[in-house]
């Protein structure tokens, strides 16, 4: 078997969380931490989804609302289990508040679909695919394209 088709069958790991009802899953080997929700220092004049920075362990990651980065409702936050997913990619970190952390998620590439056909089509679109899940699906999500990091960036995970 070829390398190629050898990494095609290697499983990977995909932490599920939810927002707004919806299932989504970042590599497990770009979660650095999980906290708890708390505090952050609004940035005056930033993205209307950042909802401002915190410290952790003594570096300073600015923390993203997934609600709002995904465009979806935020009238029905449930704060009680709302969690910051810290992530990773290359030098960076940065944090997303999630309505709550589910499992892990064994898959291999070949187990991924395309997006949903009818989607809207942005540049900056953070699901890459899309597993079926218990009685519905999961997306799959670029922490790249989600924290919004340079394009320069590789696709690390």
């Amino acid at each position: 078997m070829n390398t190629v088709a050898q990494a095609a069958n290697t499983p990977s790991q995909w932490l599920v969380f939810f927002l707004a009802g919806q299932s989504y899953a970042a590599p497990s080997a770009q979660v650095s931490e999980i906290v708890r929700d708390g505090a952050v220092t609004p940035v005056p004049g930033s993205a209307s989804d950042l909802l401002g920075i915190r410290q952790l362990r003594g570096q300073i990651v600015p923390v993203l609302d997934g609600r709002l980065r995904l465009g979806l409702d935020t009238s029905t936050a449930v704060l009680a289990q709302a969690r910051i997913v810290v992530l990773t990619h290359e030098s960076h970190q940065v944090g997303v508040r999630v309505d709550a952390v589910d499992e892990l998620l064994s898959l291999n590439e070949a187990d991924m679909a395309a997006p949903p056909s009818g989607r809207a089509q942005r540049t900056d679109d953070p699901v890459r695919g899309v597993v079926p899940w218990k009685q519905g699906f999961v997306a799959l999500l670029d922490v790249r394209k989600l924290c919004r990091l340079p394009q320069g960036a590789a696709h690390g995970d």
